[in-house]
């Protein structure tokens, strides 16, 4: 739907001058630069600016057919009357077009493809909404998204995954470009080194992917899309900082050699300012010191054929612990403190072989360091992970369209665990992991409003053999306002304990497997409904997902049993993950856009205690209601405002044996407010406040005065037996805080 409101000035007396016609062309509140605007009949016009502004002078009195365009947006035309001398101010709002290139999706499919006629749902997310509310990081800015929730696993060093629907983010697969970049070692540290300056936008999707992305695809996919350098901005900047002393710089320039374009791109976040408001001392946030740089190249090719190479290096530098710790007490048992240092390399690239058939390469490889100490206890730990996969997209027919390919993993990993010892627990042995798999996809249009995908992928495990991961997906469109998506698929992940769960890294807890453990198995389904509802004053969009999963041979962390103890062992009985999600998208004649989101989610497993009775708990860091907002109300001069926010009901927390914490958090919402004035030439001001109803935990760490546990022992001063935990976390320990930033875009 398009909405053009005018303001008409009383008619001059003067008959023979001329009038003017202006105002902003705006989508989704935010303004459109460089759209088409211009009258039909003398063909005379003008382009927006940065603001969407746009100004039409010397207009003869008349009627006219006023038009407007730009790229990724459906044309707008309406009738406009100009009045002698008269002046019109007039709002143009153009709606997306989902069937240009700005809303082609790839992570559903593997391939480029539109949105709509995707058979599996994918959610997209753009700079611009992030913007919404400013974070220097991926890790923060993923929490905007309903049903995604960044859970800080650690209150000291504040490391995090990210969880779908509940499920934990071991769970969770981190692309980059479509490439494993972010996995294993690096899902403790490596998600809050991803610039948004770099990126073109994410896509999400909730659900199983193992048929196509193989292990640890199992809850469902964020894939991160790089910008093209070829339609990057010349120069582009944000910066902002905080009143708790937090900077965070992202910039990025266009170059060009030959036939090449690139990107180069600079992430900068520093934060040295300890603050222990709730008074237990301990930093409330994790000092940190991280850059990024980030290097893409884009190449034409003859007959449109895809190159692209990209790489990026993170060095982050974080620690948080006792407000007196220092580096000179890293590593003692003095004075408290968790510090970590961070070296990350990463290579992307994509390669369209120059044959008659759309074959494709991609190739990836990170090697990611870790020098860290918790307290007194060291982990130091190397990977490498190389990725190699090459595909067939084929069009048989006009109702087939195949694609098949091959995939090959190599993973090498050493730390100073007992993860990657000899049995006999004297010869360090890393671990080295190949994983081929191959993989077929048909999508079968039967009929023209219904279509089928069909997948299978075959993966071979050194440890446990062959492993089988089909799915089947249905799309009905009986209109062009609704649309029904139904799935299924079975998923596996390949158990890296020691890299995936930072409670096992930590210097509070010993680790214990009590045998070797199994892949998990999942078996997973989805129902999407897709209903669009144009009114005369408005467009609402509503999205609404049910959800299902069932996983046998969970690897269960038990947190319950020994609070000095992390028991490793698969479920002896299931595990489920299911609810339902609901987003509204509303847009209104006037300039206000409304997002929302809400959660229901049931997640709990069932195990045999030791007399083999089953008994059913709720997954921890799993809230049974959660939901987003996001409302953004456009004012004239180039002014916007946008208040966004994300909401929990209680959830489940790791608690010890009489523990004077409650089980369960509270219901909690952090709200967030911005204002943005825009300016002529890609200028931008923006600032407000965040964790605007201050909001912060009641509880955090126990024990803090006694991190090590030496005088856990005393009956007199402990006699409920605590012990120092850094796991009781559902909540920034941030309070209210104001943040002012700029941003800067050069087009031309």
């Amino acid at each position: 739907m398009f909405v053009v409101c005018l303001a008409l000035a009383p008619e001059a007396t003067a008959q023979s001058s001329t009038g003017t016609i202006s105002g902003y062309v705006l989508s989704d509140g935010q303004p459109v630069y460089l759209a088409n605007v211009y009258l039909a009949e003398n063909k005379a016009g003008s382009a927006t600016d940065s603001t969407g502004y746009f100004r039409l002078i010397n207009v003869k009195a008349g009627t006219y057919t006023l038009r407007s365009s730009a790229t990724g947006f459906t044309p707008f035309s309406r009738k406009v009357t100009v009045t002698a001398s008269g002046k019109v101010s007039l709002q143009i709002r153009l709606q997306p077009d989902v069937t240009k290139l700005n809303d082609v999706v790839v992570t559903g499919t593997l391939k480029p493809v539109s949105r709509a006629e995707s058979p599996v749902p994918v959610e997209v997310y753009t700079p611009k909404y992030f913007q919404k509310n400013p974070s220097p990081s991926l890790f923060e800015s993923i929490g905007m998204v309903n049903g995604v929730r960044p859970q800080l696993n650690c209150n000291v060093c504040n490391t995090g995954d990210i969880h779908i629907n509940g499920m934990e983010g071991a769970y969770t697969m981190i692309l980059i470009d479509g490439m494993p970049i972010v996995s294993a070692l690096s899902t403790v540290y490596g998600l809050s080194g991803i610039p948004m300056s770099m990126v073109e936008r994410i896509e999400v999707v909730k659900g199983p992917g193992s048929s196509l992305y193989g292990s640890e695809a199992m809850g469902g996919l964020v894939n991160v899309i790089t910008k093209n350098p070829l339609n990057a901005p010349i120069i582009s900047a944000d910066v902002f900082g905080t009143t708790w002393g937090e900077l965070n710089v992202d910039a990025a320039m266009k170059l060009k050699a030959g036939n090449a374009s690139g990107l180069f791109g600079l992430s900068y976040f520093n934060y040295q300012q300890p603050k222990d408001n709730n008074g237990d001392g301990f930093t409330d946030l994790t000092i940190q010191h991280r850059i990024s740089l980030f290097n893409k190249w884009a190449f034409r090719r003859k007959e449109n054929r895809q190159a692209s190479i990209a790489a990026r290096y993170v060095y982050e530098d974080r620690w948080g612990g006792d407000m007196r710790w220092n580096k000179t007490w890293r590593g003692s048992d003095s004075i408290y403190g968790e510090s970590i240092y961070t070296k990350r390399i990463e290579l992307i690239g994509m390669y369209q072989l120059p044959v008659k058939e759309k074959i494709m390469l991609q190739y990836s490889y990170n090697r990611h360091e870790q020098n860290s100490y918790y307290g007194r206890n060291p982990f130091m730990a190397t990977q490498h992970v190389g990725f190699a996969q090459l595909y067939w997209d084929k069009q048989l027919g006009k109702k087939h369209n195949l694609l098949t390919g091959a995939s090959y993993r190599y993973t090498w990993y050493d730390d100073n665990t007992p993860g990657t010892l000899s049995e006999d627990g004297k010869v360090n042995i890393p671990a080295k992991t190949p994983l081929p798999g191959v993989f077929v996809q048909d999508e079968w249009s039967f009929a023209e409003k219904h279509k089928f995908l069909l997948g299978y992928r075959y993966d071979h495990d050194k440890n446990h053999g062959s492993i089988h991961s089909p799915r089947i997906a249905y799309k009905w469109t009986p209109d062009v306002n609704n649309t029904l998506r139904a799935s299924f698929g079975t998923g596996f992940r390949v158990v890296n304990l020691f890299t995936e769960d930072h409670a096992a890294l930590t210097g509070s807890r010993q680790v214990v497997i009590t045998e070797a453990l199994k892949p998990e198995k999942s078996y997973n389904g989805n129902l999407n409904y897709v209903l669009k509802i144009p009114m005369d004053n408005a467009f609402i969009n509503l999205d609404a997902t049910g959800f299902y999963s069932y996983f046998t041979n969970k690897i269960n962390g038990d947190f319950d049993q020994d609070p000095n103890k992390i028991i490793y062992d698969n479920l002896r009985g299931h595990a489920v993950s299911q609810g339902v999600s609901l987003n509204m998208d509303a847009t209104f004649a006037f300039p206000l856009k409304v997002l929302g989101g809400l959660t229901y989610m049931d997640v709990y497993q069932v195990d045999e205690n030791e007399a083999g009775i089953p008994q059913k708990s709720r997954q921890v860091f799993a809230p049974e209601w959660a939901g987003t907002f996001t409302i953004s109300y456009s004012l004239p001069a180039g002014f916007g405002i946008d208040l966004t926010g994300n909401w929990n009901g209680p959830m489940r927390l790791p608690i010890q044996p009489k523990d004077f914490r409650p089980e369960y958090s509270p219901w909690f919402l952090l709200a967030n407010a911005q204002v943005t004035k825009k300016f002529a030439k890609g200028w931008e001001v923006y600032g407000g406040v965040k964790n605007l109803l201050n909001y912060v935990p009641k509880y955090a760490l126990i024990r803090p005065f006694d991190p090590f546990d030496k005088y856990v022992n005393d009956p007199v001063n402990n006699p409920n037996g605590y012990t120092f935990d850094t796991e009781y976390n559902y909540a920034p320990l941030q309070g209210i805080r104001g943040f002012l930033g700029v941003r800067y875009n050069l087009y031309k």
